[in-house]
């Protein structure tokens, strides 16, 4: 048996200079044996881009508003434009390894940060301004069950073994190179709960912290 473990604003100034670094839908999940638990990787492409206040709302993309496409200079746009490709299903201050976890449908998240030297904790001249949880506008859609990304492992998700003690989430339907190998089919409070096909264990958190997958 093998086991996983998956975790899962501010009011901007005027002439506040924002970053947003956006976490696509890949997450690694390390292997290990059941004697221990495994922390999970989010091994996730980023991007980063420098972004102005749109004048939309008085925080920057709050939740219900409306993101423009692309990864390297994210906007707000009103959610009716046709430049408009994601909206925000939750908005939540601080980093996100300390805040709520964004809703289980999340296809994305973006960390949004704002250029000001002077408050910088960390040296790199940005300070946290929050995070948004994003739900593109049309399919696909990455965090939904089986769509093989987001940032969170739930229910109906499947996962392919890319070696090295790893394996990632993996569209269901999908094939080539990174098939699904197995699929979570149910999300209990412990392992012993977890039906006889379970192949591997991935922790969800969560009040059913436990995930039982079966191979496929």
């Amino acid at each position: 048996m093998r086991e996983r473990r998956a975790a899962a604003g501010g009011h901007a100034p005027p002439r506040a200079v924002l970053r947003a670094v956006l976490c696509a839908a890949l997450c690694v999940l390390p292997l290990t044996g059941c004697q221990g638990p495994a922390e999970r990787d989010t091994a996730a492409d980023t991007a980063a881009a420098g972004v102005w206040p749109s004048g939309y709302g008085a925080v920057f993309l709050a939740a219900g508003e409306c993101s423009s496409f692309g990864a390297v200079a994210p906007t707000e746009v009103p959610c009716g434009s046709e430049r408009a490709a994601a909206r925000v299903v939750a908005r939540e201050d601080g980093r996100a390894g300390n805040g709520p976890p964004c809703p289980a449908t999340t296809d994305f998240v973006l960390h949004i940060s704002e250029r000001r030297p002077s408050g910088d904790e960390d040296g790199d001249g940005a300070v946290s301004r929050g995070y948004a949880c994003m739900r593109k506008l049309q399919p696909p859609h990455p965090g939904d069950p089986g769509g093989g990304g987001g940032p969170r492992t739930v229910v109906g998700d499947c996962v392919h073994d890319i070696g090295g003690g790893k394996v990632r989430e993996a569209a269901c339907a999908g094939g080539g190179a990174y098939a699904p190998q197995f699929k979570v089919v149910e999300a209990v409070a412990t392992r012993a709960q977890c039906p006889t096909s379970t192949g591997l264990y991935v922790r969800l958190g969560g009040e059913r912290p436990v995930g039982c997958a079966r191979p496929l």
